[in-house]
């Protein structure tokens, strides 16, 4: 793991259990604490960029906790009312160690679209470099269900992509991974590492979702925002956020939690960029095993390895790219739309020309546009 000198950017998660400690307000205390943290990492010269939960759960608060129906217009209500309320509360303890902040709110199509990504991360850039600390949420207000992240556990992940972080923490109520949910298991052991490229499917299995209670995300969305983060060049840590002094000293390199290994270096932008995306592509390539072992190798995608495709997409939209079975194997940009895809499917690239009338290239998604995962 690397060494706290080592870690330059790290991207911080704050979720609602860890900021109520587990009760149903905010609990200052412990928010005033992990930002004293956050901002002494700041003062040692580290970038640091928050996302946070609790904007919701400070509006409950504010309406003396109502009884509301579970549809999206009354969490943008309470979004509405409780998300000042938090960066009120977050201006005024960081002020306490005279750090500079700003609010950003993101949704899905600001990362899926090619420029608003660009401008998302150009402001990221631009107020770490002046030693702010960007506050980071979902824009709950406006957002639909069409283009939410569904949980600030992923949207961390995306950040720390945008980023290019050198570590992801995703600060919980719980000591980390276990192989059981610990609260209903005694014999569940807490996994301290987890380095194989492809993630068991027995841990994978034991991701139980956590109680809701106010937050939105449980264990298994941080197991799955832990994939992705790692595959961008993060290392990720899931840790308690009550332990005493976990940020630093999760930097510093100190085994808590559950540790996971980044997944080579950092990607090429266009890269990190499709995989911003990887969730949202509404166009899939099926292909065969011979293909999926082409991809592997480092190759491109051909029209031959292709047996067919599902929903709709045009030239130049990214796409997922599975096997036979559904397990995605990619995500790229594809150089042809799915009409003609259909029609050169199982085709040498050299027939493209004499059956579509044209060609883009011999390749339906050029490696150099692909995402292996």
């Amino acid at each position: 793991m690397k060494a706290i000198f080592d870690m330059k950017r790290i991207v911080v998660k704050l979720g609602t259990s860890t900021l109520t400690a587990g009760g149903t307000h905010l609990n200052l205390a412990r928010m005033v604490d992990l930002v004293r943290q956050m901002a002494a990492l700041r003062s040692d010269g580290h970038q640091v960029a928050l996302v946070t939960s609790g904007g919701i759960a400070a509006g409950r608060e504010a309406l003396a906790y109502p009884d509301l129906a579970h549809f999206l217009p009354a969490k943008q209500m309470l979004a509405a009312i409780g998300q000042p309320r938090l960066m009120a509360i977050y201006t005024q303890l960081f002020s306490l160690y005279q750090q500079q902040i700003a609010q950003v709110l993101l949704t899905r199509d600001d990362l899926l679209d090619r420029r608003r990504y660009l401008n998302a991360r150009n402001t990221l850039e631009a107020l770490l470099s002046y030693g702010v600390i960007p506050i980071i949420n979902e824009n709950d207000t406006t957002a639909t269900e069409e283009i939410r992240f569904g949980d600030n556990d992923n949207l961390s992940a995306l950040v720390a992509n945008v980023l290019e972080a050198d570590l992801l923490l995703l600060l919980t109520d719980q000591d980390g991974l276990y192989t059981a949910d610990p609260r209903v298991d005694p014999q569940a052991a807490l996994i301290s590492r987890i380095e194989e490229a492809e993630i068991p499917g027995e841990i994978v299995a034991s991701a139980r979702d956590s109680a809701q209670g106010l937050g939105t995300g449980g264990m298994a969305s941080k197991l799955q925002a832990a994939d992705l983060a790692r595959r961008t060049g993060a290392a990720v840590i899931i840790a308690n956020g009550a332990i005493e002094g976990v940020i630093p000293r999760a930097v510093s390199g100190e085994p808590l939690g559950t540790y996971f290994s980044p997944l080579g270096s950092h990607l090429e932008s266009r890269k990190r960029y499709l995989l911003a995306g990887v969730k949202d592509t509404s166009g899939v390539l099926v292909i065969d095993d011979g293909a999926v072992r082409a991809l592997r190798q480092g190759g491109s995608l051909l029209p031959v390895g292709i047996v067919r495709t599902d929903g709709q997409f045009s030239r130049g939209q990214s796409v997922t790219v599975t096997d036979d079975q559904g397990h995605t194997v990619a995500v790229g940009i594809a150089n042809y739309d799915v009409d003609d895809v259909r029609r050169i499917s199982g085709r040498q690239s050299d027939e493209i020309d004499a059956i579509l009338g044209y060609a883009y290239g011999s390749e339906v998604v050029h490696h150099d546009n692909l995402v292996v995962l």
